[in-house]
């Protein structure tokens, strides 16, 4: 549908290229379609009861190619907009969605409206959704308003899908959310001899690990010396592989 319908009718590129942060990706993994499966031998438990389990086999007769584009956009209308954390689609991008591509299986926009406070409800999302969603990321319960645009009620009342945001009193600003994982990284020192990149990871959650993988993008004016490498976990210096 190219950007005649569907979510691609949201990336206006003057949008999107001057916004906080973009980032666009292309991942390509091989999946297996079709594989050998053998049965067990049944099994009797306390009460007797036979079970079958089937077993795939560790050999892939047949492997496709799965490709996902991932598309990452940040808006920071907290600073832009005089601290208020209101926004909608067309606020962002300056169009909405008018129709759903015909050769979508699925099309859906999910929107976080989980409460940071357990007792009270603060955001309310416009027009109502056609379903709520509930998971858990991170080690954290969310809820998600979920807009199926190949729902045919979604776009009876109007023609035009523009999903808002609002919170129902305002909110302190020196009360912003930090997520579980986050980063920072900054520039010290100066020239060859003395400058130096720091990339500061936080992991808040206070009990589990989490795998990360780190990705810098350096300028191609800035060279890297390798070997003076450092990584400091908890005061102690681990050495890279």
């Amino acid at each position: 549908c190219s950007l005649q319908a569907g979510l691609a009718v949201l990336l206006k590129a003057e949008r999107l290229f001057h916004s906080s942060y973009h980032s666009q990706a292309v991942h390509i993994r091989p999946v297996c379609r079709e594989s050998h499966w053998f049965a067990q031998l049944p099994c009797e438990g306390v009460i007797k009861a036979a079970c079958l389990f089937l077993v795939q086999d560790a050999s892939c007769l047949a492997v496709s190619w799965e490709l996902r584009q991932t598309l990452t956009v940040v808006f920071d209308f907290f600073s832009s907009g005089q601290g208020k954390k209101d926004w909608s689609l067309f606020k962002m991008f300056s169009r909405t969605l008018t129709d759903t591509c015909p050769l979508a299986s699925q099309s859906k926009v999910y929107v976080d409206i989980s409460p940071k406070n357990k007792e009270k409800e603060l955001l309310e999302v416009s027009p109502p959704p056609t379903s709520v969603h509930e998971a858990v990321v991170q080690g954290e319960k969310k809820t998600y308003a979920v807009y199926d645009l190949l729902s045919p009620s979604l776009f009876n009342t109007s023609r035009s899908l523009n999903v808002q945001l609002k919170w129902k009193r305002p909110q302190d600003s020196s009360e912003m959310p930090i997520p579980t994982l986050h980063a920072q990284r900054y520039v010290g020192g100066y020239g060859l001899q003395t400058g130096e990149i720091c990339t500061l990871i936080y992991n808040t959650h206070p009990y589990r690990a989490f795998p990360v993988i780190l990705l810098e993008t350096v300028p191609w004016y800035l060279r890297l010396y390798v070997h003076t490498l450092t990584i400091i976990t908890k005061g102690k210096e681990n050495k890279p592989s």
